[in-house]
């Protein structure tokens, strides 16, 4: 089993101590209970992270570990962007949390026409506050060197623009669909600048935005057989990318 993650500010190099502090500091502590001598990896969520071995814990909340190695890696390329409509509120930071361990490097929420979540006025800052939370936990929990971004709320003009930019750069803009004729493993996803996922509410997309999309560019996709919730279908597109493509290729050495 791999070390338990933990966020710090700055990965010092080989050698040097790093503080674990503040909440992460108390988690390390009083809830996973880490003690002198075992090992963690301390990350600062941009792409850096190191293997360490505690040496001391302080209080209920602060720990120091000497770095043993020292990692700094590059995004996963192609980059890819999920666009998740609002789901249920039940569902709704659950689909942040499967988007983040499946490997999303963005996430958008969306507010889409079919969507029975409305986020209006101080309802919206709560809910991306929520889904950045959501992320920050989910790639601790899966041992990422990345906090995927979790932006503001976008309406569909927002999502189409933005596909526009996508397609015109070079790369693919997937709107995943139970109705699509064509398969996403028959894009050429290896060779693509960037992908962007779009993944419909609960109700499905309206023909409006499928038509607004795809006349900007994009393609309306069949992921499998069967008809997933929009809390897991970014997850199980974003699985089928990493085969696809190089995404999967490089993994840190203590894993």
């Amino acid at each position: 089993m791999s070390p338990p993650l933990f966020w710090v500010g700055t990965v010092p190099p080989a050698g040097e101590i790093a503080t674990v502090d503040g909440d992460e500091g108390r988690h390390a502590v009083t809830v996973t209970r880490v003690s002198p001598g075992e090992r963690i990896i301390v990350a600062d969520g941009l792409g850096t992270s190191g293997l360490a071995e505690v040496i001391r814990t302080e209080g209920k909340a602060s720990l120091q570990a000497r770095v043993l190695d020292h990692v700094g890696r590059s995004a996963p390329r192609p980059r890819v962007t999920v666009v998740q409509a609002l789901p249920k509120s039940e569902r709704s930071e659950l689909a942040v949390d499967l988007a983040t361990e499946a490997g999303a490097d963005a996430i958008v929420p969306w507010q889409s026409a079919r969507c029975v979540a409305k986020w209006v006025g101080p309802k919206a800052d709560k809910g991306v506050a929520k889904w950045r939370a959501a992320a920050r936990s989910a790639a601790k929990q899966s041992r990422r060197a990345f906090i995927p971004e979790v932006e503001d709320l976008a309406a569909t003009r927002d999502v189409v623009a933005r596909a526009q930019q996508v397609v015109a750069a070079g790369g693919i803009v997937a709107v995943l669909h139970e109705s699509a004729r064509e398969s996403l493993a028959a894009l050429d996803l290896s060779n693509a600048a960037e992908i962007m996922l779009i993944v419909g509410p609960e109700g499905g997309l309206d023909d409006s935005e499928i038509d607004a999309l795809v006349s900007v560019g994009a393609v309306a996709v069949l992921l499998g057989p069967e008809v997933l919730r929009t809390s897991s279908a970014a997850a199980v597109a974003l699985g089928a990318i990493g085969a696809l493509t190089p995404r999967w290729a490089v993994g840190t050495p203590w894993r």
